[in-house]
Protein backbone atom coordinates (compact mmCIF):
# COMPACT_ATOMS: atom_id res chain seq x y z
CA UNK A 1 0.00 0.00 0.00
CA UNK A 2 1.70 3.55 -0.70
CA UNK A 3 1.49 5.82 1.89
CA UNK A 4 0.00 8.39 -0.15
CA UNK A 5 -3.37 6.52 -0.17
CA UNK A 6 -3.69 6.23 3.37
CA UNK A 7 -6.71 7.67 4.94
CA UNK A 8 -6.20 8.80 8.39
CA UNK A 9 -8.97 10.09 10.58
CA UNK A 10 -8.62 12.75 13.76
CA UNK A 11 -10.30 12.85 16.02
CA UNK A 12 -10.44 16.00 18.38
CA UNK A 13 -12.57 18.49 20.37
CA UNK A 14 -9.96 21.28 19.81
CA UNK A 15 -9.90 22.75 16.22
CA UNK A 16 -6.09 23.27 16.82
CA UNK A 17 -4.80 20.22 17.38
CA UNK A 18 -6.79 18.51 14.50
CA UNK A 19 -5.30 21.76 12.37
CA UNK A 20 -1.65 20.39 13.84
CA UNK A 21 -2.36 16.70 13.42
CA UNK A 22 -3.42 17.30 10.00
CA UNK A 23 -0.59 19.45 9.20
CA UNK A 24 1.81 16.56 10.48
CA UNK A 25 -0.03 13.85 8.41
CA UNK A 26 -0.50 16.01 5.00
CA UNK A 27 2.95 16.48 4.77
CA UNK A 28 3.39 12.82 5.20
CA UNK A 29 1.53 12.12 2.33
CA UNK A 30 -1.42 11.52 4.20
CA UNK A 31 -5.04 11.70 3.14
CA UNK A 32 -7.27 13.33 6.40
CA UNK A 33 -10.50 13.75 7.52
CA UNK A 34 -11.66 15.20 10.80
CA UNK A 35 -14.26 15.07 13.47
CA UNK A 36 -14.92 16.45 16.48
CA UNK A 37 -15.88 13.55 19.12
CA UNK A 38 -16.23 10.26 19.05
CA UNK A 39 -19.51 10.07 17.46
CA UNK A 40 -18.39 12.04 14.81
CA UNK A 41 -15.51 9.91 14.57
CA UNK A 42 -18.03 6.89 13.72
CA UNK A 43 -19.92 8.72 11.76
CA UNK A 44 -16.38 8.93 9.63
CA UNK A 45 -16.21 5.62 9.78
CA UNK A 46 -19.54 5.03 7.94
CA UNK A 47 -18.87 7.46 5.20
CA UNK A 48 -15.48 6.42 4.43
CA UNK A 49 -14.97 2.43 4.08
CA UNK A 50 -11.00 3.47 3.87
CA UNK A 51 -9.70 4.96 6.63
CA UNK A 52 -6.44 3.30 7.72
CA UNK A 53 -5.62 5.02 10.95
CA UNK A 54 -7.94 6.57 13.74
CA UNK A 55 -5.77 9.14 16.01
CA UNK A 56 -8.07 10.02 19.04
CA UNK A 57 -7.86 12.45 21.50
CA UNK A 58 -9.01 10.90 25.33
CA UNK A 59 -10.85 13.71 26.76
CA UNK A 60 -14.02 15.43 24.36
CA UNK A 61 -17.56 15.47 24.78
CA UNK A 62 -20.69 13.31 23.42
CA UNK A 63 -18.15 10.20 23.47
CA UNK A 64 -14.89 9.80 24.58
CA UNK A 65 -11.73 8.62 22.82
CA UNK A 66 -11.90 5.35 25.36
CA UNK A 67 -15.29 4.87 24.29
CA UNK A 68 -15.04 5.29 20.70
CA UNK A 69 -12.09 2.88 20.56
CA UNK A 70 -14.45 0.20 22.28
CA UNK A 71 -17.01 0.77 19.58
CA UNK A 72 -15.02 0.55 16.78
CA UNK A 73 -13.20 -2.74 18.12
CA UNK A 74 -17.01 -4.05 19.14
CA UNK A 75 -17.77 -4.10 15.45
CA UNK A 76 -15.77 -6.64 13.19
CA UNK A 77 -16.50 -4.65 10.57
CA UNK A 78 -13.41 -2.06 11.34
CA UNK A 79 -10.67 -4.97 12.43
CA UNK A 80 -8.15 -3.44 9.93
CA UNK A 81 -8.63 0.29 11.45
CA UNK A 82 -5.09 1.25 13.25
CA UNK A 83 -6.19 3.19 16.53
CA UNK A 84 -3.40 5.76 18.10
CA UNK A 85 -4.75 7.61 21.08
CA UNK A 86 -3.08 11.16 20.81
CA UNK A 87 -3.98 12.77 24.47
CA UNK A 88 -3.07 14.87 27.56
CA UNK A 89 -3.92 11.46 29.70
CA UNK A 90 -0.36 10.54 31.21
CA UNK A 91 -1.25 8.26 33.46
CA UNK A 92 -0.35 5.01 33.18
CA UNK A 93 -3.53 3.62 34.23
CA UNK A 94 -4.92 5.05 31.38
CA UNK A 95 -2.35 3.60 28.81
CA UNK A 96 -3.03 0.21 30.06
CA UNK A 97 -7.01 1.03 29.98
CA UNK A 98 -6.89 2.32 26.25
CA UNK A 99 -4.64 -0.25 25.00
CA UNK A 100 -6.22 -2.97 26.79
CA UNK A 101 -9.51 -1.72 24.74
CA UNK A 102 -7.96 -2.04 21.52
CA UNK A 103 -6.05 1.12 20.89
CA UNK A 104 -2.69 -0.21 19.52
CA UNK A 105 -0.39 3.49 19.78
CA UNK A 106 -0.52 5.69 22.49
CA UNK A 107 1.39 9.25 22.01
CA UNK A 108 0.82 11.79 24.72
CA UNK A 109 0.34 15.54 24.56
CA UNK A 110 2.66 17.58 23.68
CA UNK A 111 4.27 15.69 20.89
CA UNK A 112 6.75 16.28 18.20
CA UNK A 113 6.10 15.78 13.97
CA UNK A 114 8.65 12.41 14.97
CA UNK A 115 7.13 11.09 17.64
CA UNK A 116 3.63 11.22 15.35
CA UNK A 117 5.61 9.89 12.50
CA UNK A 118 7.61 7.54 14.18
CA UNK A 119 4.77 5.58 15.67
CA UNK A 120 3.07 5.58 12.40
CA UNK A 121 6.76 3.70 11.01
CA UNK A 122 5.85 1.31 13.68
CA UNK A 123 2.75 0.65 12.62
CA UNK A 124 3.55 -0.41 8.91
CA UNK A 125 1.61 3.05 7.67
CA UNK A 126 5.03 4.97 6.19
CA UNK A 127 8.35 3.73 4.41
CA UNK A 128 10.94 3.11 7.09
Amino acid sequence: MSQHSVHALIIDDSRAMRAILKRVLTQAGFRTSEAANGQEGLDRLTEHDDIAIALVDWNMPVMNGYEFVKAVRADDANHHIWLMMVTTETEMSRVVKAMAAGANEYVMKPFTDDVIIDKLRLLGLMAA
